[in-house]
């Protein structure tokens, strides 16, 4: 018995599977490939995205090695496809921490009853 054969539509569905299938491990190769450049011990004194003007004036921070924390803004490459890992990860609710109260921000005015009480926001008048 032959194996059946696909049809045009068929085949197209396969392909289209298979390119996903393909996106998504090279978006965690960048990702990774990303995570390791940030974590690099080099990395310390500058990047390729915030430039290395650290290295001249801080070789003691190099002495120290104190391990740097980049922000999730940082993964430029990896925010650069919305069907990445760390796209998906940022445009979760979860990570939308300031908005919690309202829409108001950090300052509480959704606490202190300005938006209950109808005063106009700044710059929305």
């Amino acid at each position: 018995m032959q194996p059946k054969q696909l049809g045009p539509y068929e085949q197209l569905v396969q392909y289209r599977e298979q390119l996903a299938a393909d996106l998504a491990r090279v978006e965690n190769q960048i990702a990774d490939q990303e995570y390791t450049y940030f974590n690099a011990e080099y990395s310390q004194a500058g990047s390729v995205l915030k430039g290395f003007e650290g290295f001249l004036s801080t070789k003691e921070a190099l002495r120290k090695r104190q391990q740097r924390a980049f922000k999730p803004e940082d993964r430029l490459f990896s925010l650069s496809s919305h069907t990445s890992p760390v796209a998906k990860e940022l445009q979760a609710p979860e990570a939308v921490d300031g908005l919690a109260g309202g829409g108001f921000g950090k300052k509480g005015y959704a606490s202190k009853g300005y938006a209950q009480k109808g005063y106009a926001q700044k710059g929305k008048r």
